[in-house]
């Protein structure tokens, strides 16, 4: 997995909720993203310029994290990110402390890889699972999960019950569908031909 650097400075929060609203507020004013980071026995309440933080969110690809806060190195990953429901602006990013003797779980991207058998007869291959949710060692989690569909038949699908990875457990539902190929009408028009 790659990792990218994110500067944060230290933050304190104040006792009575008006004037943590103000200080937020503040902070989000000023171009900042408030940040908390969980998983290291006590919460690290931090800010982060909303610049340092573009290419960590808008990325199809999964990172670990170097967070340096006020120059204090630590490995974490992205948990959570609230976003403005108007103006699509980061409003608060939760991250999760790295623990090498821990499993940590995650969302992977999807990879789908081959030609489907489907798609050869005229039927039309769709990804309906862009990320599926793994437990694994943080250093065990690859950057995706390749799944290939070289087999895939017409109205054929693959669901997550049907897919395994070394030393990765899948969280997804199991009868969840992760791809499928379906039916065009062009291939329904030459499956009706066929048959007559």
């Amino acid at each position: 997995m790659k990792s990218i650097e994110v500067k944060g400075t230290a933050r304190t929060v104040a006792e009575r909720s008006s004037e943590q609203a103000r200080a937020l507020k503040a902070i989000r004013n000023n171009n900042g993203v408030p940040c908390v980071l969980y998983g290291g026995g006590e919460n690290i309440l931090f800010t982060v310029p909303a610049e340092n933080l573009r290419n960590l969110v808008y990325t199809p690809h999964i990172y670990a994290v170097d967070l340096l806060i006020d120059g204090k190195k630590i490995n974490a990953i992205l948990k959570d990110i609230q976003f403005h429901p108007v103006k699509d602006t980061i409003l608060h990013v939760d991250f999760y402390q790295i623990d090498e003797t821990k499993p940590i779980v995650m969302e992977v991207p999807v990879q789908l890889e081959g030609l489907a058998e489907g798609v050869k007869a005229g039927g039309k291959l769709t990804l309906q699972m862009r990320k599926l949710k793994v437990k694994a060692l943080y250093n065990l989690i690859p950057e995706k999960l390749v799944v290939n569909v070289a087999h895939l038949g017409l109205g054929k699908t693959v669901k997550v019950g049907e897919l395994s990875y070394e030393n990765l457990e899948l969280l997804s539902s199991k009868d969840a569908v992760v791809c499928a190929v379906k039916l065009t009408r062009a291939a329904r028009g030459a499956a009706a031909a066929a048959g007559n």
